[in-house]
């Protein structure tokens, strides 16, 4: 799960979080839609990441608030870091969609099945489309939103756009 692991050490090398802390910001930068990653697999890693050396923790305690652990990038972490900067953007881009699994089958079913089937993924890309442009026209003009996480948005919605095309020609020769 090297992604998951260059995005908890991505964030801790900007500041020193907790494991809820960095699952809200992988929330609120909606990280999931584009990387699979989960609230629990966030805790796991945290906790692995720290056996391994890669970054440490202290407890702090805020007012009434129940203590927390807050995680900090060791030396190690920093160098684990740019090492997996470096794996990961050197190796060959894939997409996966769960969506083709049904496309590779559709043939098995019969044509009014087919074209509800189609139907749905074409529910879901619209769906996913209106999200990523009610994002896009609330994140893009503002300062406190990094150009690169405007980027990831971009590129995610000119892909939603690409397959809405694709799948109107797909569902004209079904």
């Amino acid at each position: 799960m090297a992604a998951i692991d260059l995005i908890v050490l991505g964030m801790l090398n900007r500041e020193s979080l907790s494991a809820y802390d960095i699952q809200k910001l992988v929330e609120y930068r909606n990280i999931s839609k584009w990387v699979k990653i989960s609230t629990p697999s966030i805790y796991k890693k945290v906790i692995q990441l720290e056996e391994k050396g890669l970054i440490s923790s202290h407890i702090e305690k805020d007012g009434k608030m129940p203590e927390k652990a807050v995680y900090t990038l060791t030396d190690a972490g920093k160098k684990e870091f740019e090492r997996l900067m470096f794996e990961i953007s050197c190796q060959p881009v894939n997409i996966f969609l769960d969506f083709n699994a049904v496309i590779v089958n559709l043939e098995d079913m019969p044509k009014e099945k087919q074209k509800e089937c189609l139907n749905n993924i074409k529910k879901s890309i619209n769906i996913l489309k209106s999200y990523l442009e009610e994002n896009m026209a609330l994140k893009e003009s503002r300062s406190d939103i990094p150009l690169t996480g405007r980027a990831v948005l971009k590129q995610q919605l000119l892909l939603v756009q690409a397959i809405e095309a694709w799948m109107d020609s797909l569902e004209k020769s079904f």
